[in-house]
């Protein structure tokens, strides 16, 4: 069975790809070119990706297609066409679970830089603008006693609201499309986006991107009260970016913390020139542990794929009738 790796993954899982498979993997890490995908899709038989690949429907519909599976390493599958790929009958895997703890860590990070103003300060102090200690100068906001509004209370929500409710003495409010467990923190649910984002001191996006029109709209921040703040870590299309980059030039909400974006890796300047904007480069599975993690989850999807077995972390799995026997051959 022929195997693409489209972006470099940690040498351990490669070892173990290379060892089971007919495998090409990308040691200079750079993103595959639509061309190169192209090419792929009718060279190989499983796909590993990233969030930097677009496998849209035209790809799927590639004439020659060859591939039958894509195990994408990460959470979400934005990227991909899942009902493109169902019906061309193409599995398609992701990495759930092993990121909800650093990704909720870095929402907390962008929460506490963005509330305290940190990359004002650094900026300041790196620029040699710091004169000298002020008790008036620089001044951010606690979070104790602060109520964080989460839109879209998941795993990674639901990790996030427990840090900031056991760690830094937050309320939490939160909006969700469909009914969660109790969680085991004192938590208030509210019907609509709205209401977190009239309420919220801090807002934590928590949802799916890749849906056509960002769920967070020009409306919903414009909603927010101007001593707030808005962080994302979940998808750069969840949130209507010119909207937020309009209401943090204008100080129509105190601040943002950022990690994704919706054109990565591009950025607009206007947001690179905010100083009430902490932004990082989509760090938040970014730790040694976590990644390797994922990328053994995408390997154990592709074992599964190739052993004809129900895929552990299947998001589309409408395999065709002939497909048992294509991957014993």
């Amino acid at each position: 069975m022929k195997l693409r790796v489209t972006r470099k993954l940690p040498p351990e899982v490669e070892d173990r790809l290379v060892a089971s498979y007919d495998t090409t993997l990308n040691p200079g890490d750079a993103p595959l070119t639509q061309d190169a995908l192209r090419a792929a899709m009718c060279k190989f038989d499983i796909l590993v990706t990233t969030v930097s690949d677009q496998i849209d429907a035209a790809l799927l519909r590639t004439p020659g297609r060859r591939v039958r599976m894509i195990a994408n390493v990460g959470i979400g599958v934005s990227n991909i066409d899942t009902e493109a790929a169902s019906a061309a009958g193409v599995f398609v895997s992701n990495t759930p679970d092993v990121v909800t703890d650093a990704t909720a860590d870095v929402a907390m990070l962008l929460i506490l830089s963005a509330t305290r103003r940190s990359y004002a300060a650094e900026t300041m102090l790196r620029q040699k603008q710091w004169g000298a200690f002020s008790l008036v100068g620089n001044l951010g906001t606690s979070m104790q006693g602060k109520t964080l509004g989460i839109v879209g209370m998941g795993r990674i929500g639901q990790a996030t609201a427990r840090r900031a409710v056991r760690g830094f003495g937050m309320k939490v409010i939160y909006y969700n499309r469909s009914d969660i467990a109790a969680p085991d923190f004192p938590a208030t649910r509210v019907d609509t986006i709205d209401a977190v984002m009239r309420t919220a001191d801090v807002v934590s996006i928590h949802v799916p991107g890749g849906g056509g029109h960002p769920l967070v709209t020009a409306a919903h921040i414009g909603a927010m009260r101007p001593h707030a703040y808005l962080i994302n870590t979940a998808r750069g299309d969840s949130v209507d970016q010119d909207a937020l980059v309009h209401a943090l030039t204008t100080g129509a909400i105190a601040g943002a913390g950022l990690d994704v974006f919706a054109n990565e890796p591009q950025v607009p300047e206007a947001l690179l020139s905010l100083h009430n904007a902490t932004l990082l480069p989509h760090i938040g599975t970014a730790t040694t542990e976590v990644r390797t993690a994922m990328a053994n989850m995408a390997a154990d999807n592709v074992d599964a794929f190739a052993a004809a077995r129900r895929l552990p972390n299947e998001v589309v799995g409408a395999r065709p009738k002939t497909a048992k026997k294509e991957t014993t051959e």
